[in-house]
């Protein structure tokens, strides 16, 4: 309570401040920049000289200047790949005076066509202190990915999967993986959206931009991340449009996704965002197939047998815009279900032919924002949604299966004895849980301005096994709840440096009830004593960033932060398939730096070269990761959270692009993290440090790639058969060097399990019709067909073909084109 009060007086001190400091009298300068395809330009420098004042354009391209004295002004507009603009104006005494621009591009498409792979990023998102990189989803619109896939391609950032479409998955950013890394949709945290609206589930054709942020994420974003966030930004501006498409590929996979959005004149506004994943997902494996009558292992190459999976999801808001009470009030909800085989545990030892598992999500929402709350300057963003949703876990079959797709009854003398494959189950449960996200902006003047943020989260996990319904233990409660608070200050100095400070205030609480039996032999029957166990943690963080551009080519960027982050529930609980919980965890906390440097420059207007460079370093204490241990009832593996006390990473990534007017564009990037275990003495349980060294000090951190790059080219041809017609040709190429599965010093080197060198390649081809209305996309992923791995040495799908057929119209605004 002590640091909220600090920060409500801040923020209090700020409004008295502003009273005093802020003139009363003069006139005004106002307008809009936009872009007559793109609409509203946010993050434009407008310049007013001979004032040499300098502000930077709203997400609705909006820019004012304020207590101007009467006389004489030019207003100055200036933004990457686009042509300066410029107007001179008389301001008479106490005047209000609105003037808009509307900027051209420069050079034709070269800047946007960088952003097929992320790497252009807006002014306003380039500007900031935060190493950041925002990619243009609009640009990759006409491929089958997702957003797991487009986040692969980024430096520093690997999305790891145990398999096709819809698997679970594991992203990792800068050495950082799991949960340190924090998903939002529009600002709000994606915690609780449940397995039916996922990374790797969630189309391309969902966003607009992700941003992705890299170690220090921003105050107004909330969360616990400890080593960066990725915020998937959907298309937010007013207007009617459509954007409809649909996809069939190798394994009997078919993706469509429908985007469509209505506003009226009186402000009336409806947004849908639909889609739905299906797939076999029967890819060729190369594995061991066991012989039942010899026990013996014959490496064979087969197809995955049991491993079909769908969701459908409906995302749908309506309400108004630009009104005196909000300038945006949406009521809805997120609406979906799923159902996925389970063909893997955690290894491809592991073998099923009957278990699965499947959810729904009910979720409904709202979302309000004000700008201007009371005073000039104050807005209010508030966002709340509560998952109703259920999941179920189902494993009845007592059999074991092989890779053939042939089995044996684990017990011959009863064939019709129930089992499981791994654990007799049908386990259904409710992750019943919420998010409020409120923040608070103000804009003190044009070069400083405070935010409050406050995050509060609740989980409540309730199951029964309905094959064993009074089984006490699976019908205990799970419960967490979460605040997090920030208060966050900005500056900007000049036109060149900005920096940013804040402090956060973590608090979480843990219920969980154990069961413990006791045979009494007096009455003869079973006895249960229910105890709770509660675990409470609060800490305070801190950190600031700051951005200085040398000269306009040139920006620098670094930002420290004292993080922590808390455990998650599916860490704490397991997630009722292949992972147990531990509800021993303890949070984690790291000191973050990251330094970096962009340096962009278009020559004669044909060439456009940018190189962007960062070193990060990480020192982590508690740092949880994910290992595999012997467990289940028949042999297989179990995957399970534990604390490492000191972990350390250094690294670098660097991503080079060029793009040759509007014909070529070839991007790579490169990432070398350098994460060991920093821990010299052995841990005990209770987080206390032994007597007792270490055998692994020094280690690299197990199952984390270390050094892994990705490459892309493209070609275009304009005006294909047709005026406005265009043809683009893609190939990327995916690169992972060899690293261990288990600690590297433990073992002989020749039978130490490891995950060899990866390549990958990817080919792909775009046409489409009138400016992009009409579009249609073949592809072919895993071209030469590779054997490719993934999390825990889980086998990625062999080559696939895919077709995209995809249909746009906007009566605001035209789609970018691959």
């Amino acid at each position: 309570m002590q640091i909220k009060k600090i920060f409500l007086t801040g923020i209090l001190c700020a409004l008295l401040f502003h009273t005093y400091a802020t003139p009363q009298s003069g006139g005004t300068i106002h307008g809009k920049v936009v872009h007559s395809i793109n609409g509203a330009l946010s993050g434009v420098t407008v310049r007013l000289l001979p004032l040499q004042r300098t502000v930077v354009t709203d997400s609705q391209g909006r820019f004012s200047f304020s207590a101007l004295p009467a006389g004489e002004y030019t207003v100055v507009v200036q933004a990457m790949s686009y042509l300066k603009s410029h107007r001179t104006l008389t301001l008479a005494a106490d005047q209000q005076l609105a003037i808009n621009f509307s900027l051209d591009e420069e050079g034709g498409r070269e800047m946007r066509e960088v952003s097929v792979l992320g790497l252009s990023k807006s002014q306003q998102v380039n500007k900031q202190p935060y190493a950041v990189v925002s990619i243009d989803a609009k640009a990759l619109s006409n491929t089958t990915m997702d957003i797991g896939q487009v986040l692969n391609r980024v430096s520093g950032a690997r999305v790891r999967e145990s398999g096709g479409v819809g698997s679970d998955f594991r992203f990792s950013l800068n050495g950082f993986s799991g949960k340190q890394i924090k998903f939002f949709l529009d600002g709000v945290p994606m915690d609780n959206f449940g397995s039916s609206f996922q990374l790797n589930n969630i189309p391309v054709n969902f966003a607009d931009r992700i941003e992705v942020y890299k170690g220090v994420v921003p105050v107004w974003l909330g969360g616990d991340a400890l080593g960066g966030a990725v915020n998937i930004v959907t298309n937010s501006n007013p207007g009617t449009y459509i954007d409809a498409s649909y996809s069939f590929g190798s394994f009997n996979t078919h993706k469509s996704a429908v985007n469509a959005g209505y506003t009226a004149a009186s402000g009336f506004t409806v947004q849908l965002n639909a889609f739905q994943n299906y797939s076999d997902n029967d890819y060729w494996v190369n594995v061991d197939v066991v012989d039942h009558e010899t026990g013996l292992n014959n490496p064979a190459r087969v197809r995955r047998f049991h491993d079909r999976y769908h969701n459908e999801t409906v995302v749908l808001k309506a309400g108004f815009r630009g009104k005196k009470f909000a300038d945006l009030l949406l009521l809805g909800g997120t609406f979906g279900k799923n159902r996925a085989d389970i063909q893997t545990g955690n290894r491809m030892y592991d073998v099923y032919g009957s278990r699965w598992r499947s959810g729904n999500l009910l979720q409904p929402a709202i979302q309000y924002t004000k700008r201007n709350l009371f005073t000039k300057g104050l807005d209010l963003r508030l966002n709340g949604n509560f998952n109703f949703g259920e999941e179920r876990s189902v494993d009845t079959a007592y059999k074991r299966y092989t890779w053939d797709g042939t089995f044996v009854f684990k017990d011959p003398a009863n064939p019709d004895r129930p089992g499981g494959e791994s654990s007799y189950t049908d386990y259904k449960f409710r992750n019943n849980n919420g998010v409020v996200n409120a923040a608070l902006n103000y804009q003190l003047n044009e070069k400083h301005s405070f935010s409050l943020n406050e995050l509060f989260s609740t989980f409540n996990r309730k199951g029964k096994n309905r094959l064993d319904p009074d089984n006490i233990f699976d019908r205990q409660p799970k419960i967490t709840r979460k605040y997090i608070t920030g208060l966050g200050y900005r500056a900007e100095f000049s036109e060149r440096f900005n920096a940013t400070a804040f402090l956060k205030h973590y608090y979480q609480q843990n219920v969980s009830y154990d069961a413990t039996s006791e045979f009494n032999r007096e009455t003869g029957q079973m006895e249960h004593e229910i105890h709770i166990r509660k675990g409470n943690f609060s800490k305070s963080g801190y950190g600031f960033a700051g951005t200085y551009f040398l000269w306009p080519e040139l920006q620098l960027k670094g930002s420290y932060e004292r993080a922590y982050r808390l455990p998650e529930n599916t860490e704490l609980f397991g997630d009722m398939v292949n992972e147990r919980g531990n509800s021993n965890l303890r949070p984690e906390s790291s000191q973050n730096i990251n330094l970096g440097a962009t340096y962009q420059q278009t020559f004669n207007q044909d060439h456009f070269v940018s190189l962007q460079a960062s070193f990060v370093y990480r020192n982590a204490k508690d740092y949880i990761r994910s290992l595999l241990l012997p467990g289940g009832t028949n042999g297989e593996y179990i995957q399970m959270s534990t604390n490492e006390s000191n972990v350390k990473n250094r690294g670098v990534d660097a991503e080079l692009r060029y793009a040759y007017r509007d014909r070529f564009s070839i991007n790579t990037s490169f990432t070398y993290q350098n994460l060991r275990n920093d821990t010299e003495f052995e841990t005990l349980p209770s987080g206390e440090r032994s007597k007792v060294p270490s055998v692994v000090y020094g280690d690299r951190i197990p199952n984390t790639p270390y050094l892994f790059g990705n490459a892309s080219s493209s070609l275009y041809f304009n005006n294909v058969f047709q005026k406005g017609n265009r043809l683009s040709i893609t190939y990327n190429l995916m690169y992972v060097n060899r690293f261990y599965l288990f600690w590297p010093s433990q073992g002989s080197k020749n039978t130490k399990l490891d995950i060899p060198v990866q390549w990958a390649h990817d080919a792909s081809m775009v046409y489409t019709v009138k400016g992009g209305k009409y579009n249609v996309a073949v592809e072919c992923l895993n071209l030469t067909d590779a054997i490719l791995y993934d999390n825990f040495k889980l086998q990625k799908p062999s080559r696939s073909f895919n077709l995209k057929l995809r249909y746009y119209f906007s009566t605001t605004a035209k789609p970018a084109q691959s």
